[in-house]
């Protein structure tokens, strides 16, 4: 019984944390998670299927091109992280139940992944959102105010201010009850 307890309480903490990459760590470790780009500069993401989504900086958080007027939750993960994975069908859950209202765009964080190998994991894990693998996601990270643990989940409203942000694996339904809120 000790080795039940012992065992499901070392999963539910890995489930419930984010994974960490000393490599991807920011150099200022205290720059605030929501740092103002100060630049202002359009970056454009490009998702699998090489289709541009334009992130451009507005006073209150993001606009995201092809995606105006939705509600949008973006979630930089990388496939070798437990917690990415375990999201991934709540996260489809979500997608499914406010297609019309709300759209998800993952930010891969991986170096050197092509798009058949991201492809492929989209299909093994059957994931119904936008996937972005382009060298300008990791400038995307930055302009957010760094990313340091993964997977990290930001909310922005129909107009794209900022509305919260999720850092580790996060229940479902805390996720659907900030969406309800700006929908």
């Amino acid at each position: 019984m000790k080795f039940f307890l012992v065992t499901f309480t070392a999963i539910s903490l890995l489930l419930f944390s984010g994974c960490s990459s000393d490599k991807k760590q920011s150099e200022d470790k205290n720059t605030s998670i929501l740092q103002e780009n100060t630049k202002k500069e359009p970056i454009t993401l490009t998702d699998i299927d090489g289709q541009s989504i334009i992130v451009t900086p507005t006073a209150k958080g993001y606009t995201f091109s092809g995606y105006e007027n939705k509600v949008v939750l973006v979630n930089f993960f990388a496939t070798w992280c437990p917690p990415c994975k375990a999201e991934i069908p709540h996260l489809n859950n979500l997608q499914d139940k406010y297609k019309d209202n709300f759209a998800i765009i993952s930010v891969l964080l991986e170096e050197n992944k092509s798009n058949d190998e991201i492809a492929n994991f989209v299909k093994y894990n059957a994931i119904k959102y936008t996937i972005t693998n382009s060298p300008e996601n990791y400038k995307f990270a930055k302009a957010v105010g760094g990313v340091n643990n993964i997977p990290l989940m930001f909310l922005y409203d129909k107009e794209g201010n900022y509305s919260t942000h999720y850092v580790g694996a996060i229940p479902e339904e805390m996720i659907d009850a900030d969406i309800k809120k700006v929908l």
